[in-house]
């Protein structure tokens, strides 16, 4: 398998899922272990000519007043390290953590940060062995950076804390020692390296982003598929009416529900069976194009996160060493309460169309989608639980950056709650998973009512995905473990994968 080279550059999202998913090593570039040698000569020269330095020689934060000797900078970094350590909840999944080391080694890698070649090859050594740190989800403001997340991703790298390292939770001690690893004693500056940035907010953002991408594809084949089991119109999907409102993401859905149903004579036109169909099907291609349309703004906000440098305080290449606030997530704040809300909107839209599958009121299929009906109930419960996903994301699509409150003794009284913002867009995600998921599977129940018809180019791929793993519901059967099923496929991209096969879906 062959390594993802790491320079602070050109990081992007398939490069992070490879290594946080997959398994893959990653290496330093030639050309960034100059740079970092080159930013470390720097502090080395403050630190050996007693120069006032925020970080390097004064204390942090509101203690930035008072100045360190040279014998107390190795105290002051593990001090750093060990009191910021302030994580409370579940801890992340290995995938996240994995992805936190990825994006600070990337950041440590563009030589700003004033960091040892040494100490930034025992994080790397530790990503590409395994030993994954035990970091709690809750505690970060999103400014100064991911403090308290941090300093528990550091813990094992100086022989505190927990890690996991082959499935094990161990002391972080034991673990380095396991996976053959030396513990380091962090100098000047490399604690505050180390912990001060954006990267546990943008790791957790990242992921969801990456997995957005793939349900707002998901979603465009679970109308597609409604569309086909309601015999709804396409004419509404006509791309002389888009164009002139050419919104990108709006075409993009218009051009992909017509690709997934070319070829189906489950649609109908204008005036056959009705004139118009409700806003769920006609209206797709403005809402679930608005929510591509704020996916892309995020994903080029993240991009650039990916590959910023985000401590402080910065090391210049020309000998300065600014502090300033790059630390600061506002940009990811705002980008991941987004992206939020954009995927519960995605997931409202979808609720309605399953109600409009199951309920007998609104269409000419079996009420709740079953043979018999009384001594069966069908679907008619998996539209409560949706319901049930689509309301609990109304709250946590609430902005999380609306809020701030200040921190060490006012001297930071603006911070971010970037990360709590991505981790509520994290949460609004699986919820929205379950709901596309139970319309696909509440759109192939539906169709297997009608006889007669044939299915489009892309929705008879997805429509033979689905009954691959899941049987039409003759009788009533423990249904999570049916829907389990189906979402299995979209969460994991096989679904979005097997359609692509036969047509293009755009984002």
């Amino acid at each position: 398998m062959e390594k993802i080279k790491v320079n602070g550059n050109d990081l992007n999202l398939e490069e992070i899922v490879k290594v946080a998913r997959e398994g893959y090593e990653i290496q330093l570039d030639e050309d960034a272990k100059v740079k970092i040698g080159n930013s470390r000569k720097i502090i080395d020269d403050i630190v050996e000519n007693k120069k006032v330095v925020y970080g390097v020689t004064t204390g942090f934060g509101k203690f930035s007043e008072v100045s360190i000797s040279k014998d107390d900078c190795k105290t002051l970094q593990k001090n750093l390290i060990i009191s910021h350590a302030c994580g409370y909840g579940n801890s992340f999944s290995k995938e996240i953590v994995r992805t936190i080391m990825l994006l600070r080694i990337n950041a440590l890698s563009k030589g700003y940060s004033g960091i040892r070649i040494d100490t930034l090859n025992t994080l790397i050594e530790m990503l590409n062995k395994g030993v994954h740190p035990v970091i709690p989800e809750k505690g970060s403001l999103g400014a100064s950076g991911d403090l308290a997340p941090l300093a528990h991703m550091v813990l094992p790298m100086i022989g505190e804390g927990k890690a996991e390292y082959k499935g094990e939770i161990l002391q972080g001690k034991e673990a380095m020692k396991r996976a053959g690893i030396n513990t380091v004693d962090l100098v000047a500056k490399e604690g505050l390296a180390l912990i001060n940035g954006t990267p546990v907010m943008t790791a957790v953002g990242a992921i969801c982003l990456y997995d957005s991408i793939n349900l707002l594809k998901a979603a465009d084949i679970a109308c597609a598929l409604s569309l086909e089991a309601l015999r709804g119109i396409k004419d509404a999907y006509d791309l002389r009416l888009h164009v002139i409102r050419p919104h990108k993401g709006q075409i993009s859905t218009a051009k992909n529900l017509l690709n997934l149903i070319e070829g189906s004579d489950f649609v109908t036109r204008q005036g056959e069976i009705r004139v118009q169909d409700a806003y769920t099907l006609r209206c797709a291609p403005q809402v679930h194009g608005a929510s591509k349309d704020a996916i892309n703004y995020v994903k080029d906000k993240v991009d650039i996160e990916l590959n910023s440098v985000t401590d402080n305080p910065i090391v210049t290449m020309e000998g300065d060493v600014i502090s300033g606030g790059n630390f600061h997530g506002q940009p990811m704040a705002l980008s991941f309460d987004f992206l939020g809300i954009a995927i519960s909107e995605i997931a409202n839209i979808s609720e309605r169309r399953l109600e409009r599958l199951i309920n007998y009121q609104l269409n000419d299929l079996p009420a709740f989608l079953v043979k018999h009906g009384g001594l069966n109930s069908g679907f008619m419960i998996t539209q409560y639980a949706a319901a049930s996903l689509v309301s609990e994301n109304k709250v946590l699509a609430h902005p999380a950056s609306v809020d701030s409150i200040p921190s060490s003794a006012n001297q930071e009284d603006h911070v971010s709650m970037g990360t709590i913002a991505a981790r509520k867009s994290m949460e609004i995600l699986k919820n929205a998973q379950r709901v596309i998921a139970t319309e696909i599977l509440a759109a192939c129940q539906a169709i297997d009512f009608r006889e007669g018809f044939s299915l489009g180019k892309g929705t008879k791929k997805a429509y033979d995905c689905i009954r691959e793993k899941v049987d039409f519901i003759e009788k009533d059967k423990v249904m999570y473990e049916e829907i389990d099923k189906c979402s299995e496929l979209v969460e994991k991209g096989e679904l979005v994968k097997r359609v692509e096969e036969a047509v293009e879906i755009l984002l």
